[in-house]
């Protein structure tokens, strides 16, 4: 198995609830080893820049406004297939559907506000992980 990394974002909702050192526990425990982490605020710019890839959907200003509401933690997870590992750990997109135990159904409040996000294919957390962190923020 391939030892990967991906980004986690802690999300306004969870960071508001102080809930990160629950979700950091969960991830841990998944087998999963935070090798960076850091509490920042988006501006609508990075926000903007960020979900680029959802521009033109109904949701994006909806997304745009909330994940600049408030401070987010964002994480370089490192472990065998930690994009697949994360995904499983945090649930489904919307809390309903999503899996008991995971953190989205356990602590997500509806599809928007589900506390965290994932990178979903190794291109993808590249260039997310790129975005949010300089290789010196990043350790191992």
């Amino acid at each position: 198995m391939a030892i990967e990394r991906t980004l986690s974002i802690i999300k306004p909702d969870a960071t508001e609830r102080n809930l990160t050192g629950q979700i950091n526990a969960r991830l841990e425990a998944a087998g999963l080893r935070v090798i960076a982490q850091k509490r920042i605020w988006w501006k609508k710019k990075d926000a903007k820049t960020f979900y680029e890839v959802h521009k033109g959907r109904p949701y994006y200003k909806d997304l745009l406004s909330f994940m600049t509401s408030g401070p987010i933690v964002v994480q370089v997870l490192e472990g065998e297939n930690a994009i697949a590992k994360n995904r499983e750990v945090m649930g489904a997109t919307n809390p309903v559907d999503a899996a008991s135990g995971t953190i989205r159904k356990d602590f997500g409040v509806n599809h928007q506000k589900n506390s965290v996000h994932g990178s979903d294919a190794p291109e993808t957390a590249k260039k997310e992980i790129a975005f949010c962190f300089k290789k010196s923020e990043i350790i191992g």
